[in-house]
């Protein structure tokens, strides 16, 4: 795995307007540019290595990470902003768009607990927690206290570990973060497992798994998510990548379809959506 740089650098804001695939929010927060997680192509998948943001640094796309030193400040006067223009109990926030909240930098820097203490003084409408991390476990107190305005999403693309170690090696084990989903959820906090992107499964098992793990379920695919029709996925060249695995038949417009069959089985309608609407139900 190859070594990766860290810097802090200071940002001029810290709540980024939204627009495109997550209109249902008004806002995106990143503390971090850059991801861990695809170090040494550990999320190949991953759309923002295609966007500006990927040319922050040099290098390849997680072989770097920026931390917003001055975030917590940022984010106190904005949402201070926010709150004296009578906004902010309305104001809806996805949390992160472009990076992993959760990546291992954080146990050290705390710059997304120092988020969510700020949330807490000024409490929004809904803050919406994307991760594939464990290291979210430790925060478990801030986001008791949003209550109902917290959702914790986990991402979990496959229940299958041999599928998970070939295409996306620097996450997670799936029970690993499956029993994460699982201790949220028991402890109260609205949760929800995104299978985004759906990866090789075994449809029934992985609707068992989750179905105690998850409040509700979101399933997306490469060519429903990826905000160009699939070309984007294909520029990345999963394509190749799943053929290279023997995975060639989960490549291709409706794949997503078994799983979606045995997770309304499962779960009921009512707890299972599907790409841009799901994560735009806040």
């Amino acid at each position: 795995m190859s070594s990766k740089r860290y810097q802090l650098k200071e940002t001029t804001r810290a709540l980024t307007p939204t627009g495109g695939f997550l209109d249902g929010f008004a806002f995106s927060l990143n503390p971090y540019v850059g991801c861990a997680f695809g170090d040494a192509g550990g999320c190949p998948f991953c759309y923002v290595r295609m966007l500006p943001v990927a040319r922050s640094e040099s290098g390849p796309w997680g072989s770097w990470i920026i931390a917003k030193s001055n975030l917590a400040d940022r984010l106190e006067r904005e949402l201070a902003a926010l709150e004296n223009s009578g906004r902010l109990a309305q104001t809806t926030i996805f949390m992160s768009s472009a990076t992993d909240p959760y990546q291992g930098i954080e146990r050290k820097l705390l710059l997304t607990r120092a988020a969510l203490e700020a949330f807490i003084r000024r409490p929004m409408r809904r803050l919406l927690i994307q991760t594939r991390s464990p290291i979210i476990e430790r925060d478990l107190d801030l986001i008791r206290a949003l209550g109902e305005r917290a959702i914790v999403s986990i991402t979990i693309e496959t229940d299958d570990d041999q599928v998970r170690r070939a295409l996306t090696p620097t996450s997670p084990s799936i029970e690993r973060r499956l029993e994460t989903a699982r201790m949220f959820r028991e402890r109260g906090v609205f949760t929800q497992v995104a299978i985004a992107p759906m990866m090789p499964n075994h449809a029934t098992r992985f609707a068992q798994l989750v179905d105690d793990a998850a409040d509700r379920v979101i399933v997306d695919t490469y060519f429903d998510g990826d905000g160009a029709r699939g070309a984007r996925s294909q520029a990345l060249g999963i394509g190749e990548l799943y053929a290279r695995h023997g995975y060639d038949e989960w490549f291709r417009r409706g794949a997503e379809r078994e799983l979606l069959e045995a997770m309304k089985a499962r779960l009921g309608e009512h707890r299972l959506l599907f790409s841009r609407d799901g994560f735009n139900a806040v």
